[in-house]
């Protein structure tokens, strides 16, 4: 019988951090062919894991085994932007070789820098145009593209080298709905091995299995996303009904507890009566006064056994229901009636050769506005413009309500400052203990408030800049999101539309995240392309994903 092989194998795989802060312990890990979907909350060790696959990082003890070569697209990418095009390729040596023998210069050392790869030019401008950077060309340098051609790049870089297994950690963060499209062509056609980290639910659709890393260990889940949610849901479904039928089991033992000690408590006062009216031999009642004491302690024993083993169950029963919390906040202060005027722009050119608006656009009442267009389009500038941090070069915007704005970095917090420091520093009437109940309906309770903003995982930070800003005072009546889901699992993004779904005022998000912008309850649809026009869903994929 043949089995399929194994690229990827972690046994007894535990890793900790110089500071002695465990990430994995014990773990047991086998990869096969096809591409895999990494899942997990943030902070699980979903990137630690492909660092650990790819060699930058050490396993503290056991082992991790990779069958062959490994090529890794790291999260945040950086690349040096003196570099040239065919250098961050990794085709620059072949390609001076190439260009020499052309040139008469017949070497040996020219032959042996170009080996069997005599189409290296056309494999490189191929694989750029596969991923929509054809027009960059060979020469040009890294300093000259953006931060999303870079991602694709050194993406580029790793398919011409042809690895046996491909590691992509959020491939699709920082890329446009085209730049996006692109990618997802370039993962359905891979056909080694690739373990993909990721939160983009559309990515997902094209993996072959999910690997849904929780508490250190992973499980298994045939198909793609759509696949696993469905799988996911019957397995919850089913726990959660185990832990109605155990709860009702502890339930009973703990009334057939209770009945048998009122039966022991019976016996015991007949057998006392007994012996009170001397109605049997001294020696006979002793003897019965002795195995009623036995047969009640076996009783007694055996019934507690049975409330112990109830509640192991019950407990072994609650642990495999997921506890994904989910943000539940009433904010009655941010609603904004029907028809007020919100937000007025005008005539408005921004900074840096960004975008335009023609004439007077209006938001008015509780609209939500999704804000989509290229990398590079100008929306963090027009936000950054409506939040007044940057001015614009004529004309004006105007909010007409309370306004927050949350960028792309979450500098908001002050990462030397607790949460609830924080949120004070926004809310400055509001007592500590109003701060800390209203921080609970976030998922910051306890010790977690109290813990300096830049020591939280990336979830949690997210939460807490959102917490600061919604509890704000003024409560904002326009809030504005620049690019909210990057960088969040897929557990963090359900949060935070539990949150927005709370959320009584006018919102104006930027994302490439279609998905995640249909499930915030869109009203309308804003292009920035040169200027700001109005658009649909439909029209945003086939403009800028097929454009």
């Amino acid at each position: 019988m043949s089995h399929a092989p194994t690229f990827i194998t972690c046994s007894s795989l535990s890793f900790a951090w110089p500071d002695g802060t465990p990430v994995f312990d014990g773990l047991q890990l086998a990869v096969g062919p096809g591409r895999t979907g990494l899942i997990g909350l943030n902070g699980c060790g979903k990137s630690t894991l492909l660092k650990l696959a790819s060699g930058e990082l050490t396993p503290t003890e056991g082992q991790l085994t990779v069958a062959g070569s490994v090529g890794h697209l790291p999260q945040h990418v950086t690349l040096d932007t003196a570099l040239r095009v065919d250098e961050a390729l990794g085709i620059h040596t072949a390609r001076a070789a190439l260009h020499a023998i052309e040139a008469g210069e017949t070497t040996k050392a020219n032959f042996t820098a170009i080996g069997d790869d005599w189409d290296v030019e056309e494999r490189a401008a191929a694989t750029l145009d596969q991923l929509g950077l054809a027009r960059i060309g060979l020469d040009r340098t890294v300093g000259e593209l953006s931060g999303g051609e870079c991602v694709l790049l050194r993406l580029a870089a790793l398919l011409l080298a042809r690895p046996d297994v491909l590691l992509l950690d959020e491939p699709t963060n920082n890329l446009d709905l085209r730049a996006r499209g692109r990618l997802y062509a370039a993962v359905e056609s891979w056909t080694g091995v690739m373990v993909l980290v990721s939160h983009d639910r559309q990515l997902l659709e094209r993996v072959d299995q999910i690997a849904d890393l929780r508490d250190g260990q992973v499980r298994w889940y045939g198909g793609n996303f759509t696949d696993y949610e469905e799988l996911l849901a019957a397995e919850q479904e089913s726990a959660e009904r185990m832990v109605r039928v155990a709860g009702a089991d502890v339930q009973r033992q703990k009334r057939e507890l209770a009945d048998a000690q009122v039966k022991l408590a019976r016996r015991k006062r007949y057998g006392q009566k007994m012996n009170d009216n001397k109605r049997e031999p001294k020696i006979v009642m002793g003897a019965r006064k002795r195995a009623a004491q036995e047969s009640a302690g076996k009783h007694r024993i055996m019934h507690s056994e049975k409330l112990v083993q109830a509640r192991q169950r019950l407990d072994q029963a609650v642990e495999a229901v997921r506890d994904d919390d989910e943000i539940r906040i009433r904010l009655p202060a941010t609603r904004v009636p029907p028809g007020r005027r919100v937000l007025t722009l005008s005539d408005l050119r921004l900074a840096h050769g960004a975008a335009a608006v023609r004439g007077e656009w209006e938001l008015r009442g509780p609209e939500r506005i999704a804000l989509v267009g290229r990398n590079g389009s100008g929306k963090t500038t027009l936000l950054r413009t409506i939040a007044g941090q940057l001015d614009p070069v004529s004309g004006e915007a105007v909010t007409h309500v309370a306004t927050r704005f949350l960028p792309q970095r979450l500098d908001v917090l002050d990462a030397s400052r607790s949460v609830v420091e924080n949120v004070a520093r926004f809310a400055p009437q509001a007592t500590n203990n109003v701060i800390r109940a209203r921080l609970a309906h976030f998922l910051l309770r306890g010790a977690r408030a109290d813990r300096p903003a830049g020591t939280l995982s990336g979830g949690e930070r997210f939460r807490a800049a959102l917490a600061a800003l919604l509890l704000a005072e003024p409560a904002p009546q326009l809030l504005m999101l620049d690019e909210p889901t990057n960088n969040l699992d897929l557990a963090s993004v359900r949060q935070l539309t539990d949150a927005l779904e709370s959320y009584e005022g006018s919102l104006v998000v930027a994302s490439h995240d279609v998905p995640f912008l249909e499930s915030i309850g869109v009203t309308r649809w804003l292009l920035l392309d040169g200027e700001l026009r109005a658009t649909t869903a439909e029209e945003v994929r086939e403009a800028l994903w097929h454009g």
